[in-house]
């Protein structure tokens, strides 16, 4: 589960694929920030809150300021656990460049990995009314930015 969503959408969607036995566990990213804590630390415990077992999740605490410094991270631990198929969660609006972005990085940090994107609803952005809202409308254009970004190497 890649970090970014503070609504729980992500946790909640990669706790029920473990619970319905897509994945053996879901690995938490999760960079520092608020007040000294990981996300991993906060996104653990909500899940937990909402029933799944603790023992699901793995926590992977990193210090990713970007897509790509996390997947740097996410990947280099795949590497390790020598897992050969992943399902990356993360919200519906970012899965296209995440997609690119862990492709491109996995021969490096995990070769022969099978990449799978699965999309986490998000809270104000729905592919079909983004544009209704204002959170949704900041939304599609910070994506569009940092996908503009993603192209130019930045």
């Amino acid at each position: 589960m890649l970090a970014g969503d503070f609504s729980g959408n992500r946790i909640l969607t990669a706790a029920d694929l473990v619970r319905r036995g897509f994945a053996p566990k879901a690995l938490v990213s999760g960079p520092s920030g608020a007040y000294g804590l990981h996300e991993t630390d906060l996104a653990i415990p909500f899940a937990v809150h909402h029933g799944y077992p603790e023992s699901y999740f793995i926590a992977l605490p990193n210090d990713g300021r970007s897509t790509r410094e996390e997947a740097t991270d996410v990947l280099g631990a795949l590497g390790k656990l020598r897992a050969r198929r992943i399902d990356i969660v993360t919200s519906d609006y970012h899965t296209r460049r995440a997609d690119n972005i862990y492709r491109a990085l996995a021969p490096k940090f995990a070769p022969g990995l099978e990449i799978h994107m699965v999309a986490a609803p998000d809270l104000y952005f729905s592919p079909d009314g983004w544009w209704k809202n204002r959170d949704g409308r900041k939304t599609f254009l910070l994506e569009w930015m940092k996908t503009v970004a993603t192209w130019f190497g930045m």
